[in-house]
């Protein structure tokens, strides 16, 4: 057995809170936990909805999974399936707001599903359906993903590391977004071919050390008070979310408002800009990637910066 090592300098402080999830498989990646389920369960073909970051069609033809796409309504959920015994329908918790009683349903009327909460970090998983959660959407962490679900992939899994990524994160605590955006790009990259690996301790130790009643919480009332004075714009018929994701503001000209609030230093992001290119321009799928804006309302912020962003909106309205 390696020595131990004692003395020296001293690194970070150990973390011992609770960790949100941790029942579940804790992964490196989100997208890696749809490779575990590919494996464990030998997954062969795959319904994959339109409108989707083009990263989970990779991984399904990089694991040799014949891919074919659905439609999904304004209410997120899922058009015309016709699926086959053999395949499996992958569904996206967008914005959080597919709750457990209607994923009950979809899994009585399909066969085979995967549950994507990486929207819905704080929406606990349906027992006995195939569940991934992704940690960097929701906090100040460079990879972690957690993944439910009744199957074991029979291979050895080494642990990730994560001390040279996080570069961007601790650039971004002191400093401007702007300053350390490419790196924080280039860390999403980096998955694109990262093997399967468990979380690194550094990731579950920053994650040991959220208090989660205080950012959902926190999450739910930006939300809210976004919806207070938005909803009447707003072509979403929303319900609040627990530990809502971002604010989904849907309306024509999305695309323009989006320029609008970056010149007041609001960014709002797109997305899945791939959708733009894989969809036609009379798809539903390719208007809400233009035009549905993404607002934050993140636990870095309260009702004072929620109202910088209605006032700046209703600005342009």
């Amino acid at each position: 057995m390696e020595n131990k090592e004692i003395g020296g300098y001293i690194e970070l402080d150990r973390c011992e809170l609770p960790m949100l999830h941790e029942e579940g498989y804790a992964l490196n990646c989100g997208r890696n936990c749809l490779v575990y389920l590919i494996r464990a369960r030998q997954i062969k073909k795959i319904l994959l909805p339109k409108f989707l970051c083009d990263s989970i069609e990779s991984v399904c033809i990089r694991e040799q999974v014949e891919v074919k796409y659905y439609s999904i309504g304004e209410n997120f959920l899922p058009v015309n399936i016709n699926q086959d015994n053999d395949e499996w329908v992958y569904i996206v918790n967008y914005y959080g707001q597919i709750g457990n009683k209607k994923i009950k349903e979809l899994a009585h009327k399909y066969k085979n599903i995967i549950i994507d909460h990486a929207q819905a970090y704080f929406q606990m998983p349906v027992q006995g359906i195939d569940t991934l959660y992704t940690c960097r959407k929701f906090f100040g962490v460079a990879d972690g993903a957690f993944l439910f679900t009744d199957v074991h992939l029979e291979e050895e899994i080494d642990f990730d590391e994560s001390y040279n990524r996080i570069n961007f994160l601790v650039g971004r605590f002191e400093r401007t977004a702007p300053e350390f955006y490419k790196e924080y790009v280039y860390n999403n990259e980096r998955f694109r071919t990262e093997a399967v690996k468990r979380m690194s301790k550094l990731t579950e130790n920053m994650l040991r050390s959220i208090n989660y009643n205080i950012v959902r919480e926190k999450r739910e009332k930006n939300f809210e008070y976004l919806h207070k004075y938005l909803h009447e714009y707003n072509k979403l018929k929303l319900f609040i979310p627990k530990g809502a994701f971002m604010y989904p503001f849907y309306i024509s000209n999305g695309m323009l408002l989006r320029k609008k609030l970056q010149e007041k230093k609001i960014y709002i992001p797109i997305l899945w800009p791939n959708v733009l290119q894989q969809c036609r321009e009379n798809e539903l799928e390719y208007d809400m990637a233009c035009n549905i804006l993404p607002l934050p309302v993140d636990q870095r912020y309260d009702y004072s910066e929620m109202d910088i962003i209605v006032s700046s909106i209703k600005q342009y309205l």
